[in-house]
């Protein structure tokens, strides 16, 4: 029923096969083990390497090829080395990996929004980086449409990495020695505001996950892929509506519009005050306070900001639904713990008021309802997860 719903017809040859070639892919890329260079320039062999390169020539199941050429091997390589490493943070503190964590989804768990530069508050809640490869426009307002860019507003942020100026980065990366020739041999240049960003853009251009239980299901015709639960979870996101923004094509989903949407969360922590029990001062360190303290507000009117459209208050890009498991908490603040507070957010209809996008609206749904939803989100989890996050932890960490 389903499938006629999205006017999905795919002969059941053609779903075979698509799942042998996505498996085939995922299985060469995990089993592409190969030589890498150790901080003194030595080279080593990590079983936990992965062939992300081959990755992103043929994603997994579920997931549409990425635009543009894959960045060379060795661009892969110098980027996931730059993630994790601490240096670039202006005291030598944070690395982009401290905020997108492999193990949390390459999101943060630990708090609604990450702690920045100094033990500052960061303003929204860290996305996750999962298939960023296919986003058009970046961050919750999506003010930047380049992932090469993107790389250095957190360099820069005050309350992030809090680097002074792009020269002050291109500068110590290259006064580093376990770097030298790195990027020669990446880019035929050494390092420089091009390149920094093109390198790890090229990093997390390849974190594609799919081939998913509800993939094998839905585009590969595994009936015992997924369970009863969470196909009656899938059929209740199609007919309440949900499909709408987080979109299922015949041969792929992405699980998202990519455009941007007001649930009402924004206009409502706009006018309520927030407090906290809890402060966190650090990653893996928190206080528990003797009581709730008030929390300094601060303006956030999503994309508005960025267009100046009045019509644009408290609009932000709808993400990908893709692993949405392994990334809580959830929406644009971190103010939604479990999948089972979204899943009942959404069946409430938001928060009222005069901005909310019109689908939606309240759902008459049952605890089972909401229970298969919750099951079906559960099964967007990929299968190469784990061996994207060994791959991750596959380079030592840069630290002073």
């Amino acid at each position: 029923m389903i499938r006629t719903m999205l006017k999905t017809v795919i002969p059941k040859s053609v779903r075979v096969a698509t799942r042998v070639v996505s498996a085939v892919a995922i299985a060469l890329a995990c089993a592409s083990a190969h030589t890498v260079e150790a901080e003194d320039g030595a080279t080593r062999r990590s079983d936990d390497r992965i062939d992300l390169w081959a990755l992103t020539a043929a994603p997994p199941l579920g997931l549409p090829a990425v635009d543009g050429p894959s960045p060379a091997r060795a661009a892969i390589d110098l980027g996931r080395r730059l993630f994790f490493d601490r240096r670039l943070s202006f005291n030598g503190t944070l690395s982009c990996a401290m905020c997108h964590v492999p193990e949390q989804g390459f999101t943060q768990h630990d708090v609604a929004t990450p702690v920045g530069f100094g033990g500052a508050s960061v303003r929204r809640n860290a996305p996750s980086l999962y298939n960023v490869a296919y986003r058009p426009r970046l961050f919750h307002d999506g003010r930047e449409g380049s992932l090469a860019l993107q790389v250095w507003s957190p360099l820069l942020a005050a309350n992030e990495m809090a680097n002074p100026s792009i020269g002050y980065v291109v500068e110590r990366i290259a006064s580093l020695p376990d770097y030298a020739g790195t990027f020669e041999r990446a880019f035929g240049a050494p390092p420089d505001v091009v390149n920094v960003g093109s390198a790890i853009a090229a990093y997390e251009r390849a974190l594609l996950s799919g081939d998913s239980p509800f993939d094998r299901w839905y585009f590969a015709g595994d009936a015992a892929a997924v369970t009863a639960s969470a196909r009656r979870g899938f059929e209740l996101f199609v007919s309440s509506g949900c499909a709408a923004c987080h979109r299922v094509g015949p041969e792929r989903a992405l699980f998202t519009d990519d455009g941007y949407h007001d649930t009402g969360i924004g206009y409502d922590r706009a006018l309520r005050p927030q407090s906290v029990s809890r402060v966190q001062l650090a990653p893996g360190v928190t206080v528990v306070l003797a009581s709730a303290a008030p929390v300094p507000t601060s303006s956030d009117v999503g994309r508005y900001e960025i267009t100046q459209d009045p019509a644009d208050r408290w609009r932000y890009r709808t993400p990908s639904l893709r692993n949405v498991a392994l990334t809580a908490p959830y929406m644009h603040d971190g103010s939604l713990a479990t999948l089972a507070d979204v899943v009942d957010f959404y069946a409430r209809g938001g928060v009222a008021h005069d901005g909310l996008d019109p689908l939606i609206r309240p759902l008459k749904l049952t605890s089972r309802d909401e229970a298969d939803l919750v099951a079906f989100l559960e099964s967007l989890t990929g299968s190469n997860v784990a061996a994207l996050t060994a791959d991750a932890r596959s380079v030592p960490i840069g630290d002073p």
